[in-house]
């Protein structure tokens, strides 16, 4: 006879599973007051978690020691959870969940679990205002505990796929860093000037585009804010339809197919994207630089590969202006000046650089892939060993 038992029913084997609200088995409380003001006068070597997974910086004293999960408090980080291991100092904008008894609750379990419940503490945060958790709530989520013994197995499982993840990533960094200084070195103006090329302003090289006119327009748009561009692999990743009724006033600028865009608010972030043919004829934020290459002096790709330079980002850093709201000025873009040699040249550059690319940033090639699997796998492997009862269930 088939045996029909999930892989979560055949490790509890019969065994009774708790469920206990958080408040219950840990304890919750907030981290000290911080600033990158005191960070910065009181530098060293223990990371600050605080608002956000990584690091806020380096401090020189710490308060917290073998204490490793937190949950993000406000901002737009609210309700992330943290795993942090050995001494640091943790802020004011992170709680501590402290398990009472080792003896009932394994740590990295309830990372586990607390990572698996996501959504449900999201659920709990406030988002009038600054986006807020309090401690009050998140002491209400009811959790689930199996025995000790089930709960170290399923951490076996869960942290062998989490490792090799990390172990991936890590040797894509080290891939991207290669890539990016292959990049900087073909486009410098070193290596350039062994085939010869002028020195040209991106408003030399680009043609005019143009905004939207709204009054009886009857059509729909996917609108790409400043949010929908990922600026880890240079993709859009989300948009919204929009219309003359619904369009956020900045909603103004039409795109083409190769059409160059880069957001020139907070531009350091340098968040660039090559419009695919999938969003041409869309609508760009006015946060957006459009640039429209013409074609028979500047290839687009060209261009996309000179706003990811260093010299490029240095630029922006020294012309932006604003402190809350960093930007700089479509004008100011224009201004940058690059290296052009004939088009037969840089298509060859490009498709040398497009080989790295592709390696270090597709989501269908290489590392970016083997990672974006594993992501799934740990996924699939999270909900089969913590889908306890089906769910969670909380007061």
């Amino acid at each position: 006879m088939k045996n029909n038992r999930t892989f979560l029913e055949k490790l509890l084997d019969g065994a009774e599973i708790e469920w206990k609200s958080l408040g219950k088995v840990t304890d919750i409380k907030t981290g000290q007051s911080v600033s990158k003001n005191i960070i910065a006068q009181n530098p060293g070597i223990y990371p600050v978690i605080n608002s956000g997974r990584d690091p806020l910086g380096f401090i020189n004293e710490w308060n917290t020691e073998n204490d490793p999960i937190g949950i993000t408090t406000r901002g737009a980080g609210v309700g992330s959870i943290t795993w942090q291991e050995g001494k640091y100092f943790r802020g004011n904008l992170n709680y501590s969940v402290t398990i009472k008894s080792d003896y009932e609750l394994n740590v990295r379990f309830l990372y586990h679990v607390l990572l698996h419940f996501q959504k449900e503490i999201h659920n709990l945060c406030s988002f009038t205002g600054i986006p807020a958790l309090n401690a009050s709530e998140l002491k209400k989520l009811e959790i689930p505990i199996p025995p000790l013994s089930v709960q170290t197995e399923i951490v076996k499982i869960l942290d062998a796929l989490t490792a090799l993840t990390s172990e991936l990533t890590s040797e894509l960094i080290l891939r991207q860093k290669q890539y990016e200084y292959y990049r900087e070195k073909l486009l410098s103006e070193e290596e350039l000037g062994k085939v010869g090329f002028e020195w040209k302003t991106l408003e030399e090289l680009v043609e005019k585009t143009q905004n939207i006119r709204w009054k009886n327009n009857t059509k729909t748009y996917r609108y790409i804010d400043l949010t929908s561009v990922d600026r880890e692999n240079n993709n859009i990743t989300g948009t919204i339809e929009i219309n003359a009724l619904n369009a956020p006033s900045r909603a103004q600028k039409i795109v083409k197919e190769n059409d160059v865009i880069f957001a020139t608010t907070r531009p350091t972030q340098q968040r660039v994207v090559l419009i695919s043919k999938e969003f041409s004829d869309e609508i760009a934020s006015t946060g957006y630089c459009v640039l429209r290459a013409n074609t028979k002096i500047i290839l687009p790709k060209w261009l996309f590969y000179f706003l990811s330079t260093i010299n490029f980002k240095n630029y922006v850093e020294e012309n932006q202006s604003g402190s809350a709201y960093p930007a700089i000025s479509d004008s100011k873009v224009k201004e940058f000046r690059i290296p052009v040699p004939e088009i037969t040249i840089q298509q060859r550059i490009i498709e040398k650089l497009d080989k790295f690319y592709s390696l270090t940033n597709s989501l269908l090639h290489g590392l970016p892939k083997e990672i974006n699997n594993r992501k799934k796998q740990y996924s699939y492997y999270q909900k089969e060993l913590l889908n306890f009862l089906g769910g969670n269930i909380y007061e």
